[in-house]
């Protein structure tokens, strides 16, 4: 099978599914070293106050707007002259190093940090950390 059929079949859900399956099965053998991963708190709670329907209503808005995600595995500068000599073969030499974890952005802002796996011949990523909104404010301040 071709590298282009590989990236036109679609990975299903069953595929996903077994990966997380096998994953909380592996995570259950092996010692705890840290508490299972929860989901981070990065944004306000609702308060008590007001209905809880209200804020879920004002929220259903957004839930269908498209955003894009991608992951940056390094960068690099170089001259236009160097840029037209790239061919069939040659390397691009990035600021990360090897077994870095990568960057995860959401429309072009760094949300979070992961690991690359391989589910069924497709990669994937899996979220190691998540950068709350004070780190994130923190950076555009330098």
């Amino acid at each position: 099978m071709s590298e282009t059929e590989l990236l036109q079949e679609p990975v299903g859900e069953d595929d996903w599914s077994a990966a997380m399956t096998e994953q909380g099965a592996a995570a259950e053998t092996a010692p705890a070293v840290e508490a299972q991963a929860q989901p981070a708190r990065i944004f306000p709670q609702f308060a008590d106050d007001s209905p809880k329907a209200e804020h879920l209503q004002d929220f259903d808005l957004i839930l269908d707007i498209p955003v894009q995600i991608s992951v940056e595995l390094g960068r690099t500068r170089i001259a236009i002259r160097d840029l037209l000599q790239l061919a069939h073969g040659s390397v691009v030499e990035l600021n990360a190093a090897a077994g870095e974890a990568l960057d995860v952005l959401v429309n072009g802002t760094l949300i979070a940090q992961g690991e690359v796996v391989v589910v069924n011949e497709k990669f994937g990523i899996r979220l190691t950390d998540i950068v709350t909104p004070s780190e994130r404010m923190k950076k555009l301040n330098r």
